[in-house]
């Protein structure tokens, strides 16, 4: 599958792309800006400018609203479409530090077995990193920040 993201003859889906990032060592943010050639170093990032990616299979919209400037945190603001789901390995989260903070609409967030829902304003921190379930259950668009900060232990 690889191959053929490589050779522009398929889209790489938020999966696969959790899963490449992890074997990396970089969060998902650092290996879009990568793919994209977007490596300048910046402290501002204009919300024009921020790096947006959809996942073919499902429509999750990705906003990389931190700048490049190589700082320990990074913010992402995620958008996932009525009915839908992602899942992420829990490698994915081996080398982060991770909480959830909802916009809007509502999130089922299955880490491990423990489910959690949340609401507009709520905020989880995640746990020992855990394959992890981001579900929109409704009829409504969720949409939420993940922060994300490197693990120093």
């Amino acid at each position: 599958m690889v191959g053929k993201i490589e050779r522009g003859q398929a889209q790489p889906t938020a999966v696969l792309l959790g899963r490449l990032s992890a074997a990396l060592g970089m969060t998902l943010s650092e290996l879009v800006a990568r793919a994209e050639g977007d490596v300048d170093d910046r402290r501002l990032a204009r919300a024009a400018d921020q790096p947006r990616w959809t996942d073919p299979a499902t429509g999750y919209v990705r906003r990389a609203v931190s700048p490049d400037a190589g700082g320990p945190l990074e913010l992402v603001e995620v958008t996932l479409p009525a009915g839908e789901s992602i899942t992420y390995p829990a490698e994915a989260y081996a080398f982060l530090h991770q909480q959830i903070w909802v916009l809007e609409g509502r999130l089922l967030f299955h880490e491990d077995d423990t489910e959690h829902d949340l609401a507009a304003g709520d905020c989880l921190q995640l746990g020992a990193p855990a394959p992890c379930t981001f579900v929109n259950a409704t009829d409504e668009v969720c949409r939420y920040l993940v922060a994300l900060a490197r693990r120093r232990d």
